[in-house]
């Protein structure tokens, strides 16, 4: 039985970089199934296989440059060890970073000179694509730099900002406001609270969207009354990280604007199969 499929769909208010009537696909780290995460051959496959827009994790080189990598460390994903700002950019641009990507016993990716990129290169290269780019980090200066390279792309439309770190949203909002951001893991704990208790919305908020899983842990944080307090309270939602096509179908059904999948083309192929069916229906 799925609670809440025939909820009225409130309509919440949509920067650019959401502005469509279409549910989004974004490719985690560029599709992290597919090819080696927060790579460029990722990113391109991601936007090849169709996805709307990209989700990608940044944080500092040594020399102060936002470089796409998930963890601190270098480790899980690259053939070095160490701290990611222990090395400047173009040395992280030197490592293996497809070496440990694996399909089939086989690493397709290694020696192939897959380096960790940077935020200007990607944003440079796919100039008309959707990115939602979460800092790695509470730094200031991490928000900073994020800033100066979505002006220097003139991305500021097509980007949305967001970090589980309540202090670099708090830079970018400050001294980069017309950049969009999406809410804190402390602003998304608040919006779960008052999703129990009905509370009213009162007043602007200071963010536009929501990234989060559907569940934390033990916590279910995705529900039909979640989803209708964001939409009220004029964000938009997108899920992450959703693979099966089914539960893109059921999230859909609840009202998510949008899902952050591992596998872009198995998710766009569920996105355009539901949006058929709903179409339909009527």
């Amino acid at each position: 039985h799925q609670v809440g499929v025939n909820l009225r769909r409130v309509t919440p208010r949509r920067p650019p970089v959401f502005a469509t009537d279409r549910r989004l696909v974004f490719a985690h780290r560029g599709g992290a199934l597919r090819a080696p995460e927060n790579t460029m051959p990722a990113i391109d496959n991601g936007i090849a296989l169709g996805a709307d827009g990209l989700e990608i994790d940044v944080q500092l080189s040594a020399d102060g440059i936002p470089v796409v990598i998930h963890d601190r460390t270098l480790d899980r994903t690259t053939d070095r060890t160490g701290p990611v700002q222990g090395l400047t950019a173009a040395e992280l641009a030197r490592v293996d970073a497809g070496f440990h990507f694996q399909i089939d016993g086989a690493f397709p990716f290694r020696g192939q000179g897959i380096g960790i990129t940077t935020l200007d290169a990607v944003l440079a290269k796919h100039r008309d694509t959707r990115i939602i780019i979460e800092m790695k980090g509470g730094e200031p200066d991490l928000a900073r730099a994020v800033g100066a390279s979505v002006h220097r792309a003139s991305a500021v439309d097509r980007i949305c900002v967001g970090s589980f770190h309540q202090q670099s949203i708090d830079t970018i909002r400050a001294e980069h406001p017309e950049v969009v951001t999406s809410a804190s893991q402390e602003e998304a704990r608040w919006a779960l609270h008052r999703s129990w208790v009905r509370w009213p919305w009162i007043g602007e908020r200071p963010y536009a969207a929501f990234q989060v899983p559907e569940r934390a842990g033990r916590l279910r944080v995705v529900t039909p009354s979640f989803i209708r307090q964001v939409h009220q309270e004029g964000q938009v939602l997108q899920v992450w990280v959703v693979n099966a096509p089914a539960d893109i179908h059921r999230l859909f059904d609840w009202g998510v604007d949008g899902i952050i999948s591992d596998v872009p083309d198995i998710a766009v192929a569920a996105r355009d199969e539901w949006s058929r069916k709903s179409h339909q229906a009527g």
